[in-house]
């Protein structure tokens, strides 16, 4: 793989990120495929690229800029649990602020949960993540890609309110906003039982990347 072919991947990478979530072409796709269906088949199609990004990232050329430290997977192992949490917790949920929102008409700003913290908690999750994975791989290639999509994640919490804002309008969206913000951070949830079962399946979702790690990516995580 060389620089040429790396770049060109991030390229189709953005594209395929990009373009499908154009207003103009979202409407045409979830005509055809409903709402739910845009969201697997977009959800299908991220992983799959992103696989390819990290794929291609691992045979660029080689440049070290710092050495691997002990420390470093230790505090990847604390950050993606908390990262799992997040996206368990969060998927799925009414969440008006994000593109990947369901039932959002049952959203209860008094009662926003997690979007209290996070308006948009896969974005988060996704740049620490990236950010996170900075620290043991300190070649030049995955600086590139991890410190790119840690950057893409935060530059679009920003295009997704802008867009929101536009698609709501701009009172209703700060009137929303500004609601949220007074909620209490914690509040009782509406259901332990699916808390619970949230958490069980985010500590899970973090054994299973643990366990997997050398067999979808090539290299241990322990």
């Amino acid at each position: 793989m060389t620089w040429t072919g790396f770049a060109f991947v991030f390229g189709v990478f953005f594209l395929t990120h990009s373009i499908p979530v154009r207003p103009a072409i979202k409407s045409r796709i979830t005509a055809r495929t409903g709402p739910r269906g845009f969201t697997v088949a977009y959800s299908i199609l991220s992983l799959g690229m992103l696989a390819l990004l990290i794929w291609s990232a691992g045979r660029a050329p080689y440049l070290q800029l710092w050495a691997q430290m002990p420390w470093h997977r230790h505090a990847v192992h604390l950050g993606m649990l908390v990262t799992c949490l997040i996206v368990a917790i969060s998927l799925g949920r009414p969440n008006p602020f994000s593109f990947g929102g369901a039932r959002n008409a049952e959203f209860d700003p008094a009662r926003p949960g997690i979007v209290r913290i996070f308006r948009h908690p896969v974005l988060v999750a996704l740049a620490l993540w990236a950010g996170l994975h900075l620290l043991p791989n300190g070649d030049l290639a995955h600086v590139l890609l991890f410190g790119v999509l840690a950057g893409f994640a935060m530059a679009g919490r920003a295009l997704i309110n802008r867009r929101k804002r536009r698609q709501m309008g701009d009172g209703a969206w700060t009137e929303l906003n500004a609601a949220v913000a007074q909620a209490p951070i914690f509040t009782r949830a509406a259901s332990w039982a699916e808390l619970a079962f949230r958490i069980v399946v985010g500590v899970a979702v973090f054994a299973a990347l643990l366990i997997l790690h050398p067999y979808v990516i090539g290299v241990s995580a322990l």
